[in-house]
Order: structure tokens, then C-alpha cells, then sequence
């Protein structure tokens, strides 16, 4: 007997709902099974990531061992207001912008506030600067949007100014503590510190200098916090429950000497002002390891304000960043080579004619004289570049070229910085004659300020080259600490030809161009450097334009700092004799008696 349709139709209902059923479940369990998952772990579960500490940045004092924070973390407020809920919107911005700081309006300081009430009531026309809408017009803009429930006010606001506004109990106000990152020290300059900056996506991270360098070593691990909950939210005390600690980041003690680096900066900035120059750079090392002893540029940056330069190249640290042909500072570099290969002696003599014909080219002295014969002491003294010339040709180019490189120029020196630059000495792989020839009183080539420190402080320390480096230790959060060991990468020179050299750049100091850098008691040892500056819009060079060097070291018996400075583009001198040279010499002052090193002879 054959079933009744309905029957039929009755199985056939069943069979696909089943099926429906079944591909459901599998859409389900097996296609969307990571979705409904997450749907189900946020509905059950508490997910919460614990965010570390960001580790501290320290400089030191070298009198009393203390550390000092120039980079560090504080629970500042932040503080926004409820429009909605804001009475005066005025007079709330008169109140606020007194306790922050703000650069009142002149009708402000006269407190007449009934008055100016009545002005802005009356829409009355105020004149103001082209510079823009005032911190105090912003603020009552803000405070004025009467269906606003949210206006962000201030970030890194002090206690004393959270407590300010506690007294005022001003409606509509309201503040939160965060974490922020601080810079106590600012007037130690920002380029080697850096900053913490934050992404499109408000990632916060660490940028230049050392926060970007050591970003990941100072950030820490997250951690998390894992737990179930009930369908009221609460926790489940017999529920499944995990939690990952956050480690927080470690703290980097620098090489930098407060006392040595403030003075660096300070005086720097006293000298390119005074110059009316583009800026400049000073760099002080300790030629016994490569410790950095200070560093700093100008014009320089606020950490804590990084995002109100006009243009962000000044992130960038000069010092280890902006290469630039370093002139006749760099002549010291050629007779070493000359010097160790005995091709001269400090006495070796030659015939200065005043110019000398290579390749096409004739290459003369920057005061355009002829000095007749002259020995290799007084070529740096009168720093004649027709003598470093003849001292490069005894060598040969290929030798001059190794001894370039064995300095450390054309590559990165490895300090613990972010942005450094290797500089440019491919043009001593040219077969032109004229490319050793010009480099061996510093054009051509490209070196920055740290290069040429370190190159000195080889020849102070008896020509062994060391890595420069920063960072004197790093001190991790379980208490581990690392300790920089100082790198020896290679004997530059013998010891007896560092000692010639600095016989003879004493020389220099005490009977060339380098008087200004002398130590009264002391023999200092260098050289200065004026570099003609490359045309940005042609080939050749500015006639113009300038950067003045000075290197050197001191005592040069016992060699306690190497140094150089750099001023970019002065506009009152041409000469480093007159800008760079005297700053060295005013720090170099200031470092023997800060070092406590016995004067070598009588003091005048």
C-alpha cells in the first residue's frame, strides 16, 4: 500500500529541515567557529592587557656618582571639560588659562571681567596678530560648544596646577592622572634622548636618539590578564584564570657627564648665536675607551614638546647625522698616514710654491701665498695644503685611502643612536689623481662630528681606535645589569707616530692657527678646519659660506678628553680660527679644571 502524500510530504519536510540543520551547524562550528568563539570568550571571559613601565634614561655625575634622570615617567593630569556642563564659559577660560600658564589677552590682566563680558556680548571687533588664534581664544571656543559633552583641555598638567583647579571648582572641569613621559633636564639638549611619540593609531613608541635606538629594551613586555565571568559580568572565583605579568622596561645609564654636557650645550649656543651662525655641534670623548663624555647641537629640540618644531629635520642629531666636508681639520688624518709609513718626518721638507697642477686642476693655499721650503710641522701650523698634498703623494693614494678607512671614516661608528650617517669617501676609489689630492685637506669627502672626535682620540690615546660608544649600562628590571665593555677595533697607528702627531699639533696650537684653543698651564693639542660648502643649486662651492672646525685634545702628555666643534655657516667670521677655536678653547678650559688635571707648566 503506497503512503498517503502526506505522508510523503511529511518525510520529505523532515529531511530538509534536516539538512538545513546540518549545514548550518557545520557554517557554524567548522566555518565561523572563530568568530562565535571570540563572540562567546567576550560574553564569558576578561581579557585585559597589563602594560609595563617605560624604563628611565640617566646621565651622571662624575664628582659624585650620582645618576640623574634626563628621561623618565610621572603621573601627570589630564584635564578636558563637559561643555554641557560649564555655567561661564568665559570666565572659565579666564580661570583656566591663568592656572595654566597661558598667555593672557591685555584685557585679561586688567580683570575687569564684566566689561569684556559685555564687549564679546556685544560681538565687538578685537584686533589680533597674524600669528594665529591664542591658546586662551581656543580654549573658550572649546568651552563654548553648549552640546559637546567632551573638549580635551591639557595633557602633562602639574599637581600644583590639578590642585589650582580643585580650589576653583570650576563646573564642567574634570581631570584624570596618566602616565607621560618627562624630560627633567631639558637644557641637556634633545637630540640624544629623543622622544616617545605616538602613530596615527595613538601607538605610543620611542623616536631619534636614544628612546628610538633602545625603544623595544625601554618599552618592556606586556602582559595580560585572563579570566572568566558570570553572565552579570562578575568573576567566577572556581573559573579558569591565567595572568602574564608585565615586565617593565629597563633603565639605560649614559655616559654623559650633567656638568660636562650642560656646559657643551650652553656655550654652544652662546658661540653660534654670537656668529649669527646656521648652527653647530660639539662632541667630547674620553680617548682612553670611546665613552662619550658630551654631546650636543644646535639650534636643538624640546622632548617633551617634539611636535611643535616647524620642521621635523631637526629631529635628526647632527653630530652623528649631518656630514659635511670637514676642511683642514681633517689634515692631521693624511700625515698620519704619512707619518706612520715613515714616507715623512715631522721634519721631512719640501718646496711650497703656493699651488700645485693636478689633473687638469691647480690647488693652492687658502691664504695664496708660497712659503718656500718648509718641513711637515709647518705645514699644520700654517695649514698648507700644498703640504698635506706632497705628504699624500709620498704615501700614495691606495695607502691614504686604507689609512681613511682604518680611522673609521665611510661607515656608521655603532653608537647607540638612531639616524646615524656613515659619511662619503667613495671618491678615494676614483682613479683621478685630483680625488686623493683634495681629500687630503678634507674636501671631497663627507665625515661627521663623531668621526672626527674618535679619529682624535686615536691619536691621543697612542693610535688605538675604539668603537665610541654612549651607553654605560643597561639595568633590566629583574636586576640584571650589562655593562658596556669599551671595543677595541684597531691599532691605527703606532704609539710613536701618535706621539710625533701630537708634538706636532701642539705645535699648531702653540704657533699656528690654533691659538685661540690654547689651555693657559696646558699644552693642547689640534687643529682647525675652515670647509668651503657646496653649492645646493650647482656644481662648485659658495663663496660665501663656511663651517668652521676645531679638534683636538688635551693635556697632550696624558690625554683626559678629545674634542671637536663645529659651526655651521657663521655669518660674522669666515675663519675657524675665530668661531670654532675659541669655543674649543673656552671648553677645554673648563674640562681641566672640572677633571682636576695638574697643570703641565706655569700658569700664566
Amino acid at each position: 500500500v503506497r503512503d498517503p502524500w502526506r505522508v510523503r510530504a511529511f518525510r520529505i519536510s523532515v529531511i530538509a529541515v534536516a539538512v538545513v540543520i546540518v549545514i548550518r551547524l557545520f557554517v557554524l562550528q567548522i566555518l565561523d567557529h572563530g568568530f562565535y568563539e571570540a563572540l562567546a570568550s567576550g560574553q564569558h571571559e576578561i581579557f585585559q592587557e597589563l602594560f609595563p613601565e617605560r624604563g628611565s634614561v640617566y646621565v651622571q655625575d662624575f664628582k659624585t656618582e650620582e645618576l640623574v634622570a634626563a628621561a623618565t615617567n610621572q603621573q601627570l593630569g589630564f584635564v578636558y571639560a563637559d561643555p554641557r556642563r560649564v555655567e561661564d564659559p568665559y570666565d572659565t577660560a579666564v580661570q583656566m588659562s591663568i592656572i595654566l600658564g597661558y598667555d593672557p589677552e591685555p584685557k585679561v590682566i586688567t580683570h575687569e571681567l564684566i566689561e569684556i563680558k559685555e564687549e564679546v556680548n556685544n560681538d565687538e571687533e578685537v584686533e589680533e596678530e597674524d600669528e594665529g588664534p591664542s591658546e586662551f581664544s581656543i580654549l573658550l571656543e572649546r568651552l563654548s560648544k553648549e552640546d559637546d559633552p567632551y573638549e580635551p583641555i591639557a595633557r602633562q598638567v602639574s599637581d600644583e596646577q590639578l590642585a589650582q583647579i580643585d580650589t576653583a571648582e570650576l563646573p564642567g572641569i574634570y581631570y584624570v592622572r596618566e602616565q607621560a613621559r618627562i624630560y627633567p633636564e631639558q637644557e641637556l639638549g634633545g637630540h640624544v634622548f629623543g622622544f616617545v611619540g605616538s602613530d596615527e593609531e595613538g601607538n605610543m613608541s620611542g623616536r631619534y636618539g636614544v628612546e628610538g635606538y633602545f625603544d623595544d629594551i625601554l618599552a618592556g613586555v606586556v602582559g595580560y590578564l585572563k579570566s572568566e565571568r558570570d553572565i552579570a559580568g562578575r568573576l567566577i572565583a572556581v573559573g579558569e584564570r591565567s595572568i602574564e605579568p608585565a615586565v617593565d622596561g629597563a633603565d639605560i645609564v649614559l655616559t654623559l657627564d650633567r656638568t660636562i654636557q650642560y656646559m657643551a650645550c650652553s656655550k654652544l649656543a652662546e658661540t653660534v648665536l654670537r656668529h649669527g651662525a646656521d648652527g653647530g655641534s660639539v662632541v667630547i670623548i674620553d680617548p682612553s675607551d670611546g665613552a662619550v663624555m658630551a654631546m650636543c647641537s644646535y639650534p636643538d629640540y624640546n622632548p617633551i614638546a617634539y611636535n611643535e618644531v616647524e620642521d621635523i629635520n631637526i629631529y635628526n642629531n647632527p653630530a652623528i647625522f649631518a656630514a659635511y666636508e670637514p676642511g683642514s681639520v681633517f689634515k692631521p688624518i693624511t700625515m698620519a698616514a704619512a707619518l706612520d709609513t715613515e714616507a715623512v718626518t715631522p721634519g721631512t721638507t719640501y718646496e711650497d710654491t703656493g699651488a700645485v697642477e693636478i689633473a687638469g686642476y691647480t690647488i693652492m693655499n687658502s691664504d695664496e701665498e708660497a712659503h718656500g721650503v718648509q718641513n711637515m710641522t709647518y705645514v699644520l701650523e700654517e695649514s698648507l695644503n700644498t703640504g698635506v698634498i706632497f705628504a699624500m703623494q709620498e704615501t700614495s693614494a691606495e695607502v691614504f685611502r686604507n689609512y681613511v678607512e682604518d680611522f673609521g671614516f665611510g661607515e656608521i661608528s655603532g653608537v647607540e643612536l638612531d639616524t646615524e650617517v656613515a659619511g662619503n669617501i667613495s671618491s678615494l676609489y676614483e682613479k683621478s689623481e685630483i680625488y686623493p689630492a683634495t681629500a687630503s685637506f678634507g674636501q671631497g669627502i663627507l665625515t661627521t662630528p663623531l668621526q672626527m672626535a674618535n679619529a682624535f682620540a686615536a691619536i691621543a690615546n697612542g693610535g688605538t681606535l675604539y668603537r665610541p660608544y654612549i651607553v654605560k649600562e643597561i639595568q633590566h628590571a629583574d636586576g640584571t645589569v650589562e655593562t658596556t665593555v669599551p671595543e677595541q677595533l684597531q691599532q691605527v697607528v703606532t704609539e710613536k707616530t701618535a706621539q710625533f702627531l701630537s708634538a706636532m699639533l701642539v705645535s699648531v696650537v702653540e704657533h699656528g692657527h690654533g691659538g685661540r684653543a690654547g689651555g693657559d698651564g696646558y699644552y693642547v693639542a689640534g687643529k682647525t678646519g675652515t670647509a668651503q660648502v657646496a653649492k645646493t643649486d650647482g656644481l662648485g662651492y659658495d663663496p660665501d659660506m663656511t663651517i668652521g672646525s676645531f679638534a683636538g685634545f688635551a693635556p697632550s702628555n696624558d690625554p683626559r678628553f678629545a674634542m671637536i666643534v663645529r659651526i655651521d655657516r657663521p655669518r660674522t667670521v669666515q675663519w675657524a680660527e675665530s668661531t670654532a677655536a675659541p669655543l674649543f678653547g673656552e671648553l677645554a678650559a673648563f674640562l681641566l679644571q672640572y677633571l682636576e688635571v695638574p697643570p703641565e707648566r706655569a700658569v700664566d
